[in-house]
């Protein structure tokens, strides 16, 4: 299968490193100049526990470069999805499927905006991935599973394909005939650690030790699980202490969320796509959601001070 990877970051590098030692033909598209010399230079290198392997990839700038591809997965910033979308157009032709597996609400629509009905899958993964240095990420498979699904529940021969080619790469898929449901689902996972990482700057092992990060967590949670219920969503898990311990089950002490991750490089985070869309669905069903709205608040706070310093 020929795939392209949009958004070839940590988590990007670690599925493409994945499907590309099962035999796929993979191409990663990313901005980061270093990132792309590295790997086509000294290859892409993934390392998981004592394992570290090298694997030969295709890293590039240019969508056009590549052609027409038969999946394209999107793991771009949610902030970037349209601009992302419409670059690499030319990667998409009338049988490519474009599978978003990114964080967050709204990617989907977005996607279905700029390219029409019918091309746009939907997933969620709770595989991780940190980057230590240009072309080496520390990836999280074991044990980390993900699910996609067409946006309208059927079970067609692409999602089963695709599932498929997953699962030879080591990547433990499932297709959903409720994906939307699955969606709300990783929502409440990112709501429960990411902003609260990024704001005490803590990685997941430290993350745990910290009572009153576990009680603020919490409480995060079950406001969008009220909000959830409120739009009809149907939950698969609904207690906030299972959703905070399935967050952080399996990864490596130093990893660290998405979110960190951004700030910690002085770029701005998805937190508009994420606790941000607690807010806003709240606000629009009426359930008030203070804890989110101060994690919110505080996140905004670091970026800003970030950037003043980048422009210092």
């Amino acid at each position: 299968m020929k795939i392209a990877v949009l958004g070839a970051g940590s988590l990007g590098s670690v599925f493409g490193a994945s499907l590309a030692l099962a035999d796929n033909e993979v191409h990663l598209l990313s901005r980061n100049s270093s990132y792309i010399q590295a790997v086509n230079e000294n290859g892409l290198v993934l390392i998981e526990g004592s394992q570290r392997r090298t694997i030969k990839a295709h890293a590039t700038s240019d969508p056009k470069s590549i052609g027409e591809v038969d999946l394209l997965i999107v793991l771009v910033k949610s902030f970037d999805t349209r601009e992302a979308i419409v670059s690499a157009k030319s990667t998409v032709g009338p049988m490519t499927a474009v599978l978003t597996l990114q964080n967050g609400l709204g990617n989907e629509e977005v996607i279905n905006d700029e390219l029409g009905e019918g091309h746009v899958l939907a997933g969620r993964t709770f595989v991780g991935g940190d980057a230590i240095a240009p072309g080496e990420i520390v990836a999280g498979l074991k044990g980390k599973h993900t699910t996609i699904g067409e946006l309208n529940g059927m079970v067609t021969q692409r999602i089963k394909d695709i599932s498929a080619k997953f699962n030879e790469a080591g990547i433990e898929t499932q297709v959903s005939t409720t994906i939307n449901s699955v969606i709300w689902g990783k929502l409440l996972v990112n709501v429960a650690t990411g902003a609260i990482a990024g704001i005490t700057g803590l990685p997941y092992g430290l993350l745990y030790q910290v009572p009153e990060v576990h009680e603020v967590a919490l409480k995060a949670v079950h406001e969008a699980i009220n909000v959830a219920e409120a739009l009809g969503i149907e939950l698969a898990v609904k207690d906030p202490e299972e959703i905070w311990q399935s967050a952080g089950a399996g990864l490596a002490a130093e990893f660290r969320t998405s979110i960190l991750q951004s700030l910690d490089r002085g770029s701005i985070s998805e937190i508009d796509f994420i606790n941000g869309a607690v807010v806003r669905a709240g606000y629009q069903v009426g359930i008030s959601t203070p804890v989110n709205s101060t994690l919110v608040g505080c996140i905004k706070g670091i970026e800003a001070k970030n950037k003043a310093i980048a422009q210092h």
